[in-house]
C-alpha cells in the first residue's frame, strides 16, 4: 500500500501537470514550488508516470496512431485501430476532440499507425497506414492514405490520395508507420519475432505498387514508431517498452542507441515524439486512456531550434487560405520536465484492454 501524499506534495504534483501542458503548447510554465528536480535525461518513469492528457472522447476506443501536428500547437491526432469510419481525431491538451478528418475515399480496415509529412507540392499532410495484417499474409497489398492537413482546424471530410504497398520480400503483418521528415520517405516495420524495418520509395507513385524495401532490424512486436522532428533520431515502441535508434545520412534507421523505458499500458499501441524533440507520447488501446510523456536521454536530444520549418506553415491546400495562427513559437518542454520529474500519479489497473 502506498503512502498518502502530503497537501504540499499533491500541490507539487498538480503544479508539475500544469507545467507539461503549458510547455507543450508554448506557454509559460507557472510557478511550482517543489522539491528538487532529478536529471532531465532520465528515461524510466520510477512510479512518476507523467500524464499529459487522457482521451475522453468515447468515439475513441482503439488509439493506435499518434502523431504531434506540425501546424496546430497543441494539437495531437489519433485514430481508431479498425471499423467504422475512417476517421481521424485531433486532440486539444485537454484530451477532448477539437475537429474529425474523415478520410474521403479510404476504407478503415485495419489502421495500425500515423505520421505527418508532406504532400508532393511540400505542404504539411496526414499519413495513415492501413497495415495491419492479422492472418501473416492475407493481404496481397496494404494501403497508405494521404490527407492534406488543413490550416483552419475544424470537421471536415478531406479526399484522400492513395499509395498501394507491398514488401520485396512478400506480405506481412505491420503496426509500424514512420516519416523522415528530412526526406519525407516512410518507413514500415514489420511485427514479427524477427521484424524488420522497410523502406518506401523516395517518392510514392498512385499508380501500381510501391515495394518497401528491407533496410534495418526491428524489436520483437513492434507496435510503432516515429522519427524526431529534425529527424536526428527515431524510436520504435512494443508492448513492453521503446528502443531509439541513431539515423543513418541516408535517413534510414541506424544502430540501436538505447532503451526507453515506458509506463505500463493497457495495450500499447502507439508513440509519437512532442514537436521540441526532446520527449516521447507514448498511448494504448481501450476506452479513457492516458497519453504519456516520457523525457529523452541526454545523447537524443536535439540541437538548438528543433521547431520544423513547415510550421510555419502555407495556407490551406483545399481553401487556399494562409494559416492565421502566423510563424509558431519556439516550445518550452524541457523546463517543464524538470519540474515533472516530482510529479507522479500512481494507476491501478484492473486489467489491460482486450488484444487483437
Amino acid at each position: 500500500m502506498s503512502e498518502r501524499p502530503s497537501p504540499c506534495r499533491r500541490a507539487a504534483r498538480a503544479g508539475a501537470a500544469l507545467g507539461l501542458a503549458a510547455a507543450f503548447v508554448g506557454l509559460p510554465s507557472p510557478a511550482v514550488s517543489a522539491a528538487p528536480a532529478g536529471p532531465a535525461q532520465r528515461t524510466a518513469p520510477d512510479g512518476d508516470d507523467r500524464v499529459l492528457f487522457k482521451i475522453k472522447d468515447e468515439r475513441i476506443t482503439e488509439s493506435s496512431g499518434l502523431a504531434a501536428s506540425r501546424r496546430h500547437r497543441g494539437v495531437i491526432y489519433t485514430h481508431n485501430d479498425s471499423g467504422g469510419v475512417p476517421t481521424i481525431y485531433a486532440l486539444g491538451m485537454d484530451g477532448r476532440v477539437k475537429a474529425t478528418l474523415t478520410v474521403g475515399g479510404a476504407d478503415a480496415r485495419d489502421w495500425e499507425g500515423m505520421a505527418v509529412g508532406k504532400d508532393g507540392r511540400g505542404r504539411p499532410a496526414i499519413f495513415v497506414a492501413d497495415i495491419g495484417d492479422n492472418l501473416g499474409g492475407a493481404w496481397p497489398y496494404v494501403t497508405v492514405y494521404r490527407i492534406p492537413e488543413p490550416a483552419r482546424l475544424r470537421s471536415r471530410t478531406l479526399r484522400a490520395t492513395t499509395f498501394k504497398i507491398k514488401y520485396e520480400d512478400g506480405p506481412r503483418n505491420a503496426e509500424t508507420f514512420m516519416i523522415n521528415p528530412r526526406t519525407n520517405r516512410i518507413y514500415i516495420a514489420s511485427k514479427l519475432f524477427g521484424g524488420k524495418v522497410y523502406e518506401g520509395p523516395a517518392k510514392l507513385r498512385t499508380s501500381g505498387f510501391n515495394t518497401m524495401r528491407e533496410v534495418a532490424d526491428a524489436p520483437a512486436m513492434a507496435t510503432d514508431g516515429a522519427f524526431a522532428p529534425d529527424g536526428s533520431t527515431c524510436v520504435i515502441r512494443t508492448y513492453f517498452g521503446a528502443r531509439l535508434y541513431s539515423v543513418k545520412p541516408d535517413g534510414s534507421p541506424g544502430k540501436s542507441l538505447k532503451s526507453i523505458d515506458l509506463p505500463v499500458q493497457g495495450q500499447g499501441e502507439s508513440v509519437t515524439y512532442a514537436p521540441d524533440g526532446r520527449s516521447i507520447l507514448a498511448g494504448s488501446e481501450g476506452t479513457n486512456q492516458p497519453v504519456y510523456q516520457v523525457p529523452l536521454p541526454e545523447e537524443a536530444l536535439p540541437s538548438p531550434s528543433p521547431t520544423p520549418k513547415d510550421a510555419e506553415t502555407t495556407g490551406d491546400a483545399e481553401e487556399g487560405q494562409r494559416d492565421a495562427s502566423g510563424p509558431r513559437v519556439g516550445l518550452f518542454l524541457a523546463l517543464a520536465i524538470a519540474g515533472a520529474v516530482g510529479y507522479g500519479l500512481i494507476r491501478r489497473r484492473g486489467g489491460s484492454s482486450g488484444g487483437k
